[in-house]
């Protein structure tokens, strides 16, 4: 398989979120050098239970060979070794969740894996770290580039998200 580039959305609220969100993306970017990675932003959790405690979101952006579904495999690997339980409940406060956002021009519909990610262009939380690494990138099947659907959020949305600091990978 040639090289894609591939987006993964980090975000983690439970425990020392920031560490734990900088730990995966130098994970990833050991994993796959060349990496770039967004900020840290600091978001208020969406559709999560009453009092969930707020994320910490950011995007990394790699060189893969793997196809999607070997990617999530690492991506389920890495959030395995924050401590993430395999069983899944819908919005629950986690250590880590990592996301495929796109791989490429890629399009996937599985039950495990959906590509580009479904929510991507309608979360600030997403599309806020996505555009700081790549704000002309046009997700597979969309109308408009990154930087325009977080232009075309509410305000309110956009305002949900806040950089915190620069990731050192």
């Amino acid at each position: 398989m040639t090289s894609q580039r591939a987006f993964v959305a980090l975000g983690s609220n439970l425990g020392s979120s920031e560490a734990i969100v900088e730990q995966a993306a130098r994970a990833l970017a050991a994993r796959f050098p060349g990496a770039v990675a967004s900020s840290l932003y600091g978001t208020v959790p969406q559709g999560c239970p009453p009092g969930s405690p707020p994320f910490v979101n950011a995007v990394v952006a790699v060189d893969v060979t793997l196809s999607p579904e070997a990617l999530l495999g690492v991506l389920r690997d890495l959030e395995r070794a924050q401590g993430r339980p395999d069983a899944r409940v819908k919005n629950a406060p986690r250590t880590l969740d990592l996301d495929i956002i796109a791989v490429g021009s890629c399009v996937l519909h599985t039950p495990e894996l959906t590509v580009p990610h479904p929510r991507a262009l309608s979360r600030a939380f997403v599309l806020a770290p996505l555009a700081e690494v790549a704000p002309d990138l046009v997700l597979p099947g969309a109308p408009v580039d990154v930087g325009a659907a977080l232009a075309a959020l509410p305000a309110a949305d956009r305002a949900e998200v806040t950089v915190l600091r620069r990731i050192a990978l």
